[in-house]
């Protein structure tokens, strides 16, 4: 029984090793250009992508859902490097629409964004 418990544990610990160097990987090719797709968060917490808030969606004439966004392809506009050495992204839909019917251009924490699975791969 000691046995089969930790084959698990080993097992389990591997596969979480792999996928996070398989995101690291995805982290450091990323380019201008790429295309991403916008992942179902649970409860709408998305924490590392900067979508605006309610009001000035509201105040540009917008509709606040994240229903239109779910599932949607982006492609990377700009990567900036800040100080500490985390790359901002500038995102735009790869359809030329809005976010929200309001914002042509959001900002991103690209690696959070990739290991929270805010982004995946298209």
């Amino acid at each position: 029984m000691k046995k089969v418990f930790l084959f698990f544990c080993v097992v389990g610990f591997l596969s979480f090793s792999l996928s996070s160097q398989e995101t690291n990987k995805i982290y450091s090719k990323t380019a201008i250009g790429d295309v991403f797709k916008i992942a179902d968060v649970a409860h709408n917490s998305y924490k590392h992508i900067d979508f605006p808030r309610a009001n000035f969606v509201i105040k540009k004439g917008g509709i606040y859902t994240f229903k239109n966004i779910i599932g949607k392809k982006v492609v990377i506009t700009s990567i900036k490097q800040k100080a500490d050495g985390t790359k901002i992204a500038t995102i735009k839909l790869k359809n030329g629409g809005r976010f929200f019917n309001s914002h042509k251009y959001l900002k991103v924490d690209l690696k959070n964004a990739l290991l929270q699975r805010e982004l995946v791969i298209y």
